[in-house]
Protein backbone atom coordinates (compact mmCIF):
# COMPACT_ATOMS: atom_id res chain seq x y z
CA UNK A 1 0.00 0.00 0.00
CA UNK A 2 1.16 3.41 -0.76
CA UNK A 3 1.19 5.87 1.51
CA UNK A 4 0.88 9.84 1.06
CA UNK A 5 4.19 11.89 2.14
CA UNK A 6 3.57 14.73 3.93
CA UNK A 7 6.58 16.13 2.38
CA UNK A 8 5.39 16.32 -1.61
CA UNK A 9 2.05 17.54 0.04
CA UNK A 10 0.60 14.54 -1.35
CA UNK A 11 -3.38 14.38 -0.80
CA UNK A 12 -4.85 11.29 -3.31
CA UNK A 13 -8.28 12.25 -4.72
CA UNK A 14 -10.56 9.11 -3.78
CA UNK A 15 -13.80 10.96 -4.86
CA UNK A 16 -15.42 9.30 -7.48
CA UNK A 17 -17.90 11.61 -7.77
CA UNK A 18 -15.66 14.55 -8.07
CA UNK A 19 -13.73 12.18 -10.61
CA UNK A 20 -16.28 12.27 -12.67
CA UNK A 21 -17.07 16.01 -12.28
CA UNK A 22 -13.49 17.38 -13.52
CA UNK A 23 -13.42 14.38 -16.38
CA UNK A 24 -16.57 16.09 -17.75
CA UNK A 25 -16.05 19.89 -17.80
CA UNK A 26 -15.13 19.51 -21.22
CA UNK A 27 -14.55 17.12 -24.24
CA UNK A 28 -11.29 14.49 -23.58
CA UNK A 29 -11.51 12.65 -26.92
CA UNK A 30 -8.19 12.40 -29.00
CA UNK A 31 -6.66 15.53 -26.87
CA UNK A 32 -3.65 15.39 -25.82
CA UNK A 33 -3.56 15.43 -21.82
CA UNK A 34 -1.20 16.93 -19.35
CA UNK A 35 -1.87 15.19 -15.73
CA UNK A 36 0.25 17.17 -12.77
CA UNK A 37 0.87 14.55 -10.14
CA UNK A 38 -1.23 11.96 -10.58
CA UNK A 39 -1.04 10.14 -7.27
CA UNK A 40 -2.17 6.99 -7.15
CA UNK A 41 -4.26 7.41 -11.02
CA UNK A 42 -7.98 7.46 -10.21
CA UNK A 43 -7.82 10.70 -11.77
CA UNK A 44 -5.62 9.28 -14.57
CA UNK A 45 -8.44 6.08 -14.59
CA UNK A 46 -11.44 8.86 -15.07
CA UNK A 47 -9.27 10.97 -18.52
CA UNK A 48 -8.63 7.48 -20.08
CA UNK A 49 -12.37 6.23 -19.95
CA UNK A 50 -13.16 9.44 -21.85
CA UNK A 51 -10.79 8.10 -25.00
CA UNK A 52 -7.93 11.41 -25.24
CA UNK A 53 -5.06 10.94 -27.72
CA UNK A 54 -2.28 10.99 -25.05
CA UNK A 55 -2.10 11.12 -21.67
CA UNK A 56 1.90 12.66 -20.55
CA UNK A 57 1.92 12.41 -16.51
CA UNK A 58 4.55 14.42 -14.96
CA UNK A 59 5.37 12.43 -11.14
CA UNK A 60 8.10 13.10 -8.72
CA UNK A 61 7.36 10.01 -6.14
CA UNK A 62 9.32 6.98 -7.71
CA UNK A 63 7.17 4.92 -5.44
CA UNK A 64 4.26 6.01 -7.44
CA UNK A 65 5.88 6.00 -10.83
CA UNK A 66 6.42 2.54 -10.16
CA UNK A 67 2.90 1.91 -9.48
CA UNK A 68 1.85 4.29 -11.97
CA UNK A 69 3.51 1.71 -14.30
CA UNK A 70 2.08 -1.14 -13.22
CA UNK A 71 -1.56 0.10 -13.29
CA UNK A 72 -1.61 1.41 -16.79
CA UNK A 73 1.41 0.04 -18.52
CA UNK A 74 1.93 1.94 -21.74
CA UNK A 75 -1.39 3.25 -21.70
CA UNK A 76 0.36 6.84 -20.21
CA UNK A 77 3.50 8.24 -20.97
CA UNK A 78 5.44 9.38 -17.03
CA UNK A 79 8.13 11.60 -16.63
CA UNK A 80 9.83 11.22 -13.14
CA UNK A 81 10.53 14.61 -12.84
CA UNK A 82 9.80 18.07 -10.26
CA UNK A 83 7.42 19.84 -11.87
CA UNK A 84 9.58 22.76 -11.38
CA UNK A 85 12.47 21.77 -13.08
CA UNK A 86 10.50 21.29 -16.42
CA UNK A 87 10.33 23.86 -19.18
CA UNK A 88 6.59 23.35 -19.77
CA UNK A 89 7.02 24.98 -23.06
CA UNK A 90 8.89 22.12 -24.26
CA UNK A 91 6.75 19.10 -22.75
CA UNK A 92 4.87 18.64 -26.18
CA UNK A 93 4.60 19.91 -29.99
CA UNK A 94 0.78 19.62 -29.44
CA UNK A 95 -1.28 21.60 -27.18
CA UNK A 96 -2.13 20.27 -24.06
CA UNK A 97 -5.12 19.91 -21.97
CA UNK A 98 -3.42 20.15 -18.10
CA UNK A 99 -5.29 18.31 -15.30
CA UNK A 100 -3.56 18.92 -11.47
CA UNK A 101 -4.05 17.80 -7.95
CA UNK A 102 -1.16 20.40 -7.19
CA UNK A 103 0.41 19.74 -4.62
CA UNK A 104 -0.99 22.53 -2.10
CA UNK A 105 2.88 23.70 -0.49
CA UNK A 106 4.28 24.56 -4.17
CA UNK A 107 0.48 25.56 -6.11
CA UNK A 108 1.08 29.30 -6.16
CA UNK A 109 4.92 28.38 -7.53
CA UNK A 110 3.48 26.37 -10.34
CA UNK A 111 0.88 28.43 -11.77
CA UNK A 112 3.57 31.96 -11.07
CA UNK A 113 6.12 30.35 -12.88
CA UNK A 114 3.60 28.95 -15.92
CA UNK A 115 2.50 32.64 -16.21
CA UNK A 116 5.55 34.61 -16.46
CA UNK A 117 7.20 31.66 -18.93
CA UNK A 118 3.90 31.98 -21.29
CA UNK A 119 5.58 32.28 -24.87
CA UNK A 120 4.22 33.17 -28.16
CA UNK A 121 2.56 29.73 -28.58
CA UNK A 122 0.84 28.84 -25.74
CA UNK A 123 1.60 25.18 -24.71
CA UNK A 124 -2.17 24.87 -23.15
CA UNK A 125 -5.03 25.50 -24.41
CA UNK A 126 -6.69 25.03 -20.43
CA UNK A 127 -5.33 24.09 -16.99
CA UNK A 128 -7.97 22.48 -14.80
CA UNK A 129 -6.80 22.43 -11.43
CA UNK A 130 -7.17 22.12 -8.09
CA UNK A 131 -5.54 24.41 -4.87
CA UNK A 132 -6.60 25.09 -1.27
CA UNK A 133 -9.56 27.13 -1.19
CA UNK A 134 -7.78 29.95 0.63
CA UNK A 135 -5.55 30.16 -2.65
CA UNK A 136 -7.61 29.53 -4.96
CA UNK A 137 -10.20 32.61 -3.33
CA UNK A 138 -7.08 34.76 -3.74
CA UNK A 139 -6.53 33.57 -7.52
CA UNK A 140 -10.60 34.85 -8.23
CA UNK A 141 -10.60 37.72 -6.27
CA UNK A 142 -11.30 41.09 -7.07
CA UNK A 143 -9.37 44.62 -5.92
CA UNK A 144 -11.00 46.26 -2.96
CA UNK A 145 -10.77 43.08 -1.73
CA UNK A 146 -8.84 41.13 1.51
CA UNK A 147 -7.82 38.18 -0.84
CA UNK A 148 -6.51 40.51 -3.86
CA UNK A 149 -3.01 40.76 -3.96
CA UNK A 150 -0.21 39.42 -6.60
CA UNK A 151 -1.57 36.17 -7.57
CA UNK A 152 -4.61 37.49 -8.80
CA UNK A 153 -3.04 40.40 -10.56
CA UNK A 154 -0.79 37.78 -12.35
CA UNK A 155 -3.26 35.05 -13.38
CA UNK A 156 -5.75 38.26 -14.29
CA UNK A 157 -3.24 39.57 -16.57
CA UNK A 158 -3.17 36.61 -18.85
CA UNK A 159 -5.43 34.07 -18.29
CA UNK A 160 -9.17 34.08 -17.95
CA UNK A 161 -10.71 31.79 -14.93
CA UNK A 162 -13.78 30.47 -13.57
CA UNK A 163 -14.64 28.79 -10.71
CA UNK A 164 -15.70 24.83 -10.89
CA UNK A 165 -16.68 23.66 -7.68
CA UNK A 166 -15.21 23.81 -3.71
CA UNK A 167 -14.40 20.16 -2.40
CA UNK A 168 -14.44 18.70 0.44
CA UNK A 169 -11.39 17.26 2.66
CA UNK A 170 -13.38 13.52 2.63
CA UNK A 171 -12.71 13.28 -0.91
CA UNK A 172 -9.33 13.12 -0.50
CA UNK A 173 -6.90 10.45 1.20
CA UNK A 174 -5.47 10.84 3.64
CA UNK A 175 -8.18 14.00 4.49
CA UNK A 176 -6.00 17.46 4.55
CA UNK A 177 -6.98 19.69 7.28
CA UNK A 178 -8.68 22.38 4.67
CA UNK A 179 -11.15 22.77 1.60
CA UNK A 180 -10.08 22.56 -1.89
CA UNK A 181 -11.31 24.59 -4.89
CA UNK A 182 -11.22 23.57 -8.62
CA UNK A 183 -10.66 26.54 -10.80
CA UNK A 184 -10.72 26.42 -14.42
CA UNK A 185 -8.16 28.54 -16.65
CA UNK A 186 -8.20 29.66 -20.01
CA UNK A 187 -5.47 31.77 -22.39
CA UNK A 188 -6.39 35.44 -23.00
CA UNK A 189 -6.94 36.14 -26.37
CA UNK A 190 -6.88 39.69 -25.41
CA UNK A 191 -4.22 40.63 -23.12
CA UNK A 192 -2.16 44.06 -22.19
CA UNK A 193 1.63 43.63 -23.92
CA UNK A 194 4.59 43.64 -22.11
CA UNK A 195 7.88 43.57 -22.58
CA UNK A 196 8.85 41.08 -19.94
CA UNK A 197 5.98 39.72 -17.55
CA UNK A 198 8.68 39.74 -14.92
CA UNK A 199 8.46 43.57 -14.78
CA UNK A 200 4.99 43.11 -13.43
CA UNK A 201 6.07 40.42 -11.20
CA UNK A 202 8.08 42.91 -9.59
CA UNK A 203 5.89 46.17 -9.37
CA UNK A 204 3.27 43.90 -7.76
CA UNK A 205 5.89 42.19 -5.31
CA UNK A 206 7.21 45.82 -3.77
CA UNK A 207 3.98 46.82 -3.80
CA UNK A 208 2.38 44.44 -1.42
CA UNK A 209 5.18 43.76 0.31
CA UNK A 210 3.33 46.07 3.06
CA UNK A 211 -0.02 45.39 1.83
CA UNK A 212 -1.30 47.82 4.63
CA UNK A 213 0.56 50.31 4.13
CA UNK A 214 0.18 53.55 1.33
CA UNK A 215 1.49 52.87 -1.91
CA UNK A 216 3.09 56.47 -1.84
CA UNK A 217 6.84 54.97 -0.67
CA UNK A 218 6.80 51.68 -3.15
CA UNK A 219 6.08 53.85 -5.95
CA UNK A 220 8.89 56.33 -5.17
CA UNK A 221 10.88 53.24 -4.87
CA UNK A 222 9.81 52.01 -8.52
CA UNK A 223 10.01 55.20 -10.15
CA UNK A 224 12.62 57.79 -8.28
CA UNK A 225 10.54 59.90 -6.84
CA UNK A 226 8.49 61.01 -10.17
CA UNK A 227 4.65 61.81 -9.48
CA UNK A 228 4.14 62.63 -13.42
CA UNK A 229 3.41 58.94 -13.98
CA UNK A 230 1.01 58.69 -10.97
CA UNK A 231 -0.79 61.69 -12.59
CA UNK A 232 -0.89 60.26 -16.14
CA UNK A 233 -2.21 56.78 -14.51
CA UNK A 234 -4.45 58.39 -12.28
CA UNK A 235 -3.64 56.95 -9.49
CA UNK A 236 -3.82 58.36 -5.48
CA UNK A 237 -0.58 57.61 -3.96
CA UNK A 238 -2.46 57.51 -0.33
CA UNK A 239 -3.99 54.15 -1.82
CA UNK A 240 -3.20 50.99 -0.48
CA UNK A 241 -2.01 48.06 -2.68
CA UNK A 242 -5.37 46.49 -3.18
CA UNK A 243 -6.83 49.69 -4.19
CA UNK A 244 -5.63 49.41 -7.72
CA UNK A 245 -7.68 47.71 -9.95
CA UNK A 246 -5.76 44.69 -12.77
CA UNK A 247 -5.48 47.40 -15.26
CA UNK A 248 -3.58 49.74 -13.50
CA UNK A 249 -0.69 47.42 -12.07
CA UNK A 250 -0.47 46.14 -15.76
CA UNK A 251 -0.06 50.02 -16.88
CA UNK A 252 2.56 50.68 -13.82
CA UNK A 253 4.45 47.60 -15.66
CA UNK A 254 4.24 49.53 -19.28
CA UNK A 255 5.58 52.59 -17.61
CA UNK A 256 8.12 50.82 -15.79
CA UNK A 257 9.70 49.39 -18.62
CA UNK A 258 9.48 52.56 -20.57
CA UNK A 259 11.96 54.22 -18.03
CA UNK A 260 14.36 51.50 -18.92
CA UNK A 261 14.19 51.25 -22.38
Amino acid sequence: MIRAKKSLGQNFLIDKNIIDKIVNILELKDKNILEIGPGTGNLTEGILKKSPKKILAIEKDDNLVKLLKEKFDDKIEIINKDILKIDENSLSDQTLTVFGNLPYNISTEILCKWILNIKQKIWFDCLILMFQKEVADRIISDFNTKSYGRLTILANWRLDMKKICDISPLSFQPKPKIESTLLFFKPKKKFFVLKNAKNLEKITRIFFMHRRKMIKKPYYQLFNGNNNIASKIGIDLNSRPQNLDFETYFKLAKEYENLRS
